[in-house]
């Protein structure tokens, strides 16, 4: 697209306008639904989903958006209570530094389907690319979401070529704005 950032806004605003009044209102009644089924605000997944092409079918929670830490881990229960809500979807633990995976495990029994050594902070791209995939493994990456609690973290989205990137922050709190 030619032109500056006002002519791109414009365009992509009026591809916006023109999409949204042709969808069904039982798809966008379903895709609320499934937006609360995956403990996201509305405008949250739609993005995620329009960006992808694809429904999110797993979330990768960093070690820090969980605040797992060392030496004994215990899921703080807002976390848990979060995890245990979310339904239709994948939990995967990417667990850092001196982190065990099955210490990981443990501490979100019941609510973790799966922990996996998470990338080191400064590793080359492909390796990142290799360990998130790696994680995600059975999902689709374009399903996949990850949410992170450092800007590090971003990138491991980007590398991995996942759907998207949600802070801990708006994730975790958005649970307790929709009550």
């Amino acid at each position: 697209m030619e032109g500056g950032e006002g002519w791109r806004r414009h365009c992509w605003r009026q591809a916006r306008e023109n999409l949204l009044p042709h969808l069904p209102v039982e798809v966008v009644r379903l895709r609320v639904r499934r937006a609360a089924e995956l403990g996201l605000d509305y405008r949250t997944y739609a993005s995620v989903r329009a960006a992808s092409g694809h429904d999110v079918v797993a979330f990768l929670f960093s070690s820090n958006a969980l605040r797992l830490l060392p030496p004994v881990p215990a899921l703080p229960e807002d976390r848990q209570a979060r995890l245990a809500s979310l339904s239709g979807c994948g939990r995967i633990a990417l667990v850092q530094g001196q982190l065990a995976p099955e210490a990981a495990m443990q501490a979100g029994q019941g609510v973790i389907d799966r922990a996996h050594p998470a990338p080191y902070p400064l590793a080359p791209f492909p390796a990142l690319r290799e360990a998130i995939a790696a994680a995600h493994q059975g999902f689709p990456r374009d399903g996949v979401v990850l949410i992170g609690d450092m800007s590090l973290e971003r990138d491991w989205s980007v590398a991995g070529r996942l759907a998207g990137y949600l802070p801990a922050e708006r994730y975790f709190s958005s649970l307790s704005a929709a009550r």
